[in-house]
């Protein structure tokens, strides 16, 4: 004889079979492996991350320092020009500047020089106020007035420089005399005084 269920078993009965119901309706996954998600259902946020920001550390420029420098003027008398060249400016670079000649824009003013430094380097040592300028080939390929113009560019140049009185040269570290501008041949130092119609003009 089969006993009637009791109310409150009847009751735990009809509980469990509305769990399982609302869990169907809601859907719950009751597999075990993931599921694909549909876009339209993924948060805007995930599918749309904020960029990430970089804070880039860039290098300075090098900077540099503009140093006169000496060409000739179409009145053959010096006049003074600027170059940018690195810190520390030292003399052998300013010198080395020289040795490039005029920009186009220079040429094009009717400005030149009468060194020509394509293939020559210079070194130049400073003692006692006077400076040693050693080019590795001889710089001056021209002669007469040119010559002695070409010499007042490097002089005006050097001297230019504070600290510097009086300059010497050599070729390839072996000294050499050169022309003053009253034509007389002296082994140096020559200053500034030695150039006074190549000077410029005031």
């Amino acid at each position: 004889m089969t006993r009637p269920r009791s109310r409150s078993g009847r009751l735990l009965a009809g509980a469990a079979t509305l769990a399982l119901v609302v869990s169907a309706a809601c859907g719950i996954p009751t597999g075990g492996g993931p599921t694909v998600i549909a876009k339209a259902d993924v948060p805007f946020h995930l599918l749309n991350p904020a960029p990430s920001t970089t804070i880039s550390s860039a290098v300075p420029p090098e900077v540099g320092v503009s140093e006169p420098i000496f060409l000739v003027a179409p009145s053959q008398h010096l006049v003074s020009v600027s170059r940018d060249v690195q810190i520390p400016a030292t003399l052998s670079e300013i010198l080395g500047a020289l040795l490039e000649g005029p920009t186009s824009a220079e040429s094009a003013y009717g400005l030149q020089s009468f060194l020509t430094g394509s293939r020559t380097q210079v070194v130049a040592t400073v003692t006692g106020g006077i400076a040693t300028v050693n080019f590795t080939t001889n710089p001056i390929q021209v002669v007469g007035p040119d010559q002695t113009l070409a010499i007042a560019q490097v002089v005006f140049t050097a001297t230019q420089q504070p600290g510097v009185t009086g300059v010497t040269f050599q070729i390839a570290g072996q000294p050499i005399e050169i022309p003053t501008a009253n034509g007389v041949q002296v082994p140096g130092p020559v200053d500034r005084s030695s150039y006074v119609p190549q000077a410029p003009l005031p």
